[in-house]
């Protein structure tokens, strides 16, 4: 059972890593494109910008959630490895608490923005619903409360521990 799950939550990762890495090539080449039709061109393209700005949403929270289960987000754990063992625990289950409440925070919250905003189209895309640019919000949400699930039932992948701490399998 715990090889299976990890094995899910290995596939979740890559389907965010490689989500989240898809929408920052793609912002990479969308960019370079409305500065070429503003300054080469001298006809500013309408749709470069406002499609960088979706694809960051989509950057940020599949990007946020795999790096949260790799350990590779910025953290301060100097305290916590200074802690004697069962502390060190306890102050780990606590960190992993709060994430746990945001990413519900997320989920709860977002369903509710993108369920207000399902009807209201963008106006340089009128055919997309607002609603649907905000669902990386509560399904990044959703992917990093599973990845908090994972790591308190069956500890950090070996490949996300950091030095000093420690590993609960």
């Amino acid at each position: 059972m715990k090889h299976a799950l990890r094995r899910t939550m290995d596939v979740l990762y890559f389907a965010c890593a490689l989500l989240a890495g898809t929408a920052f090539v793609a912002i990479s080449a969308v960019i370079p494109w409305g500065v070429f039709t503003r300054y080469v061109l001298n006809s500013a393209a309408s749709w470069p910008e406002p499609t960088a700005v979706l694809l960051t949403i989509v950057l940020t929270f599949f990007g946020a959630a795999a790096c949260y289960r790799t350990s590779t987000h910025m953290s301060v754990t100097v305290l916590v490895r200074m802690m004697p063992g069962r502390w060190k625990r306890g102050a780990e289950l606590l960190s992993e608490g709060f994430v746990a409440a945001l990413a519900v925070f997320m989920v709860v919250y977002g369903e509710g923005l993108c369920a207000a905003t399902w009807y209201q189209s963008i106006a340089d895309f009128p055919s997309l619903s607002v609603g649907i640019t905000y669902l990386p919000i509560p399904v990044g949400g959703a992917v990093t409360l599973l990845f908090v699930l994972e790591r308190v039932l069956i500890g950090r992948p070996t490949a996300a521990v950091p030095a000093g701490a420690t590993v609960t399998h």
